[in-house]
């Protein structure tokens, strides 16, 4: 069954890819705004939370509209600041290229509409800023330039219309991605969710549950949604590996998250738009078995499990836009692996991590967006490694947009840290406080 359902995978790629490449028709505009007519603020609040309108062209399998030649590029120019960039343990420089002008990473789309039925994007990104490290003995850091795949999702769909309908009531489909929650409709889950941009180079930030860092990976799945109100998806992930491989594209085979078997995402939502508004109330998550050594599958692994809620509202006028979400993640992490070996304290630990976001918009150019995040965790001095055995870090996002034209987005974002690796102080033993890490970003994004 394995190989069979790898084969299914790579005959649904080649398939999609063919048609996108050579296309029955061609047109000399790419992506999704060109081949849908619309301006890219019908899809989006600001790339890439989705409005109503988004959230239906991508359940419908990207299909909307007329095929195009399926290209686009985008790219960020940015600029970070730390506030002290000196670590006081070493006395060298705390994160790289401070205050420098950098090109962040520039990525390529092949996205739209292929048949009346399937459609989807793919995503290569090259990274200008890839693979950090700091030299112990000078402190210097150097990084690598790195291209690989990234966030990528293809479907196949369906569409009934009810006896006498005027328009769908049921949309279904089927799903091959590699990051879980990339499929997802709406922006408070954590592949697509706030902050939409960050700084390359920050060293700072805080642990993530699994389910926000479990990329890239193999996923074939399927959904359903009911007169835009019952949503329901669940996609299984395996190893980008063999016969999948193409989903990780460009990531060497020892960074790659190795898992055991096929490992269930689900995602549940109820959702209603009336006038300007629309509510979504959902629930998501994840239980995954992980190799803790990617190059080592005799061992035995850890199982991570994420259960997740969220919450998202819209206000969609002209001129005014209102939008938040909300996300909580609980996860239980077994350690039968790790544990074992003396890499953690604990059998067993947990992580927390919540987030919510409010964002206002004036004639879709000017937005200002208000974050606030917390990550706190069971005591585990090992695995965590901070002075106080526990991940606990919190603080807030406040971040600025001017949007000139659609596909063009000039951002500053300030990031202030009250909690760092568990304390409010001194976290690191040698007088570095949580407020050190505030970071001042500056970014011009572009697309075309």
């Amino acid at each position: 069954m394995k190989l069979c359902w790898s084969r299914w995978w790579l005959g649904l790629f080649l398939a999609e890819m063919l048609m996108f490449v050579f296309p029955s028709t061609g047109y000399a505009v790419p992506a999704f705004a060109r081949q849908t007519g619309q301006n890219c603020n019908a899809c989006h609040v600001s790339f890439p939370e989705l409005t109503p309108y988004g959230r239906w062209f991508k359940a419908t399998g990207y299909t909307i509209g007329k095929r195009t030649i399926p290209l686009a590029m985008m790219a960020e120019v940015a600029v970070t600041s730390t506030k002290n960039n000196t670590d006081q343990s070493t006395g060298f420089p705390a994160t790289p290229e401070n205050k420098d002008v950098v090109l962040q990473d520039v990525s390529l789309f092949i996205a739209g509409k292929a048949t009346d039925h399937i459609g989807g994007f793919a995503q290569v990104t090259h990274d200008n800023q890839a693979d950090l490290e700091q030299d112990p003995t000078t402190g210097n850091w150097s990084h690598s330039e790195h291209t690989s795949l990234d966030n990528t999702d293809l479907r196949a769909v369906g569409l009934h219309v009810a006896p006498g309908g005027k328009e769908p009531d049921l949309v279904y489909g089927v799903t091959l991605n590699n990051n879980p929650t990339v499929q997802d409709l709406w922006n408070s889950t954590p592949a697509w969710g706030f902050p939409y941009t960050a700084s390359a180079t920050t060293q700072f930030g805080p642990p993530g549950t699994l389910i926000e860092d479990l990329a890239p990976v193999a996923g074939l799945g399927g959904y359903a949604w009911w007169n835009k109100t019952l949503y329901g998806g669940l996609t299984f992930y395996r190893t980008a590996d063999n016969a999948v491989r193409f989903l990780s594209l460009g990531t060497a085979t020892a960074d790659l998250p190795t898992l055991q078997g096929y490992n269930p995402y689900w995602r549940f939502t109820y959702s209603k738009e009336w006038g300007a508004n629309s509510l979504m109330l959902g629930t998501f998550g994840m239980i995954a078995d992980v190799y803790p050594d990617s190059a080592d599958t005799s061992t035995p692994t850890n199982r991570f499990k994420d259960y997740g809620v969220d919450a998202q509202y819209q206000y969609i006028t002209d001129p005014h836009t209102i939008t938040g979400q909300v996300s909580y993640i609980h996860e239980k992490e077994d350690w039968n692996a790790s544990f074992a070996a003396g890499d953690t304290d604990n059998s067993s630990d947990t992580l927390n991590s919540f987030k919510i976001k409010g964002t206002y918009y004036y004639q879709r150019k000017y937005g200002v967006n208000l974050a606030y995040f917390s990550v706190t965790g069971s005591t585990d001095f090992t695995y965590w490694g901070t002075t106080n055995g526990k991940p606990n870090t919190s603080g807030y996002i406040l971040e600025l947009d001017y949007l000139p034209i659609d596909n063009v987005r000039l951002m500053v974002q300030y990031t202030a840290y009250q909690k760092y690796n568990g304390v409010s102080s001194n976290y690191d033993g040698a007088g570095r406080n949580p407020r050190d890490n505030n970071t001042l970003f500056f970014d011009i994004w572009v697309a075309f």
